[in-house]
């Protein structure tokens, strides 16, 4: 039997987990998602080709791996096609051969088109007692999914048996989160409910969204992005609302893949971090998007809160008591050069390596991968 390994983002998502997967995707049989929908958004850059993922998983574009799509993922068909004709357009093939999707997941009843007219007809006929105005053109879009339907159905089968055949067969299997750990909706922090998604990005959620048992969950990667970013509202202990956050957002193109929105940027939050770390117990991390910090003279990390004159290493669930903190800082010195053509450790300046190390030194977990250009080849493996 093999174990599963495991690619979650540690912070409020966007931290690059596609660029992960694709990279581990090379030596997998197969890659799953377990959970979140179409409001996931995961980029994978080959060459000069951008593809952007939202329910697919990322390992799609390896030719040689099966792509399972869990029964905790809410399948929206419409984006789904959408997503798949778009990167049909950048080069991905063959994709009916190698995309499984759970029976067990939303929108499975589409199998039995009956039993899903009957229910669409019921709900429209609801809808419209609440909504008199309301004005859907029933037949045309019974239509529009039965075609859906008939496209995706050799598609659908049971995951969780395949996946348990797959790890007798010691296949090698990788799991992809999305979203991330900090919007977990049973482990809310940072901004507490309702600035969460609607489902457990945490390492649990491979367990309830695949079907895998917890003794069969193996590595587990946290992808960590090598300075803060947040879409939408929630507290933001190192929010940077200054010249330090628009940098930021610029250099690091941060805006959403989804949401189309600009990301709010910050300085590093190790009492972020080590919560994340504590719920998903992290095998190794991988830094993304250190090149981001090339320019700056001096770099912050935040290693406590500090709320009424009490200091705080853990975060606080109040969202009221969050937002008034203030960080503790660390300050270390910026390395002031390009290191996006590194492509080993010991490529980097000093201060770069420094940093790096002061990450693993504080968070007590080795940093196994830096990110240092968007590309899948600028990724050094540290060990």
């Amino acid at each position: 039997m093999s174990k599963v390994t495991v690619v979650l983002g540690a912070q409020w998502g966007d931290e690059g987990k596609g660029k992960i997967v694709d990279l581990l995707a090379a030596d997998m049989d197969i890659v799953g998602r377990c959970q979140g929908g179409n409001n996931a958004g995961h980029t994978v850059v080959v060459g000069s080709t951008e593809f952007d993922f939202h329910l697919l998983p990322s390992g799609i574009i390896n030719k040689n791996c099966t792509s399972v799509v869990g029964n905790g993922v809410v399948i929206h068909l419409p984006q789904l096609f959408d997503e798949i004709r778009k990167n049909e357009l950048k080069g991905l093939t063959n994709w009916k051969n190698r995309l499984l999707i759970s029976d067990r997941a939303h929108l499975d009843l589409l199998a039995d088109f009956t039993i899903f007219e009957e229910k669409f007809r019921l709900l429209v006929s609801n809808h419209k007692r609440q909504f008199p105005d309301l004005s859907v053109d029933i037949e045309n879009e019974l239509q529009r999914y039965k075609v859906y339907a008939d496209e995706i159905r050799p598609c659908v089968t049971d995951t969780v048996m395949f996946l348990h055949k797959s790890i007798n067969a010691a296949k090698r299997i990788l799991v992809e989160g999305a979203n991330a750990t900090m919007l977990d909706i049973d482990f809310v922090v940072q901004g507490t409910y309702p600035y969460v998604t609607s489902s457990n990005c945490t390492v649990g959620g491979v367990c309830t969204g695949l079907g895998i048992p917890p003794r069969l969950i193996g590595n587990v990667y946290g992808v960590v992005k090598a300075y803060c970013t947040r879409v939408g509202d929630g507290p933001f202990p190192t929010e940077q609302n200054n010249e330090i956050g628009e940098y930021l957002q610029k250099r690091g193109k941060e805006i959403g893949v989804t949401t189309k929105r600009k990301r709010r940027c910050g300085w590093l939050d190790i009492v972020l971090l080590r919560y994340s770390n504590i719920i998903n117990g992290y095998t190794a991390i991988a830094l993304t998007k250190l090149d981001v910090l090339d320019a700056f003279d001096e770099i912050k990390i935040a290693v406590a809160y500090i709320l009424d004159g009490k200091e705080y290493v853990t975060p606080l669930a109040n969202a009221s008591e969050l937002a008034r903190v203030q960080c503790k800082y660390i300050t270390l010195p910026g390395w002031k050069t390009s290191i996006t053509n590194a492509r080993a450790f010991s490529d980097l300046p000093l201060q770069a390596q420094n940093y790096v190390r002061k990450i693993e030194e504080l968070l007590e977990v080795p940093v196994k991968w830096v990110g240092v250009g968007p590309d899948r080849a600028s990724v050094i493996n540290v060990f």
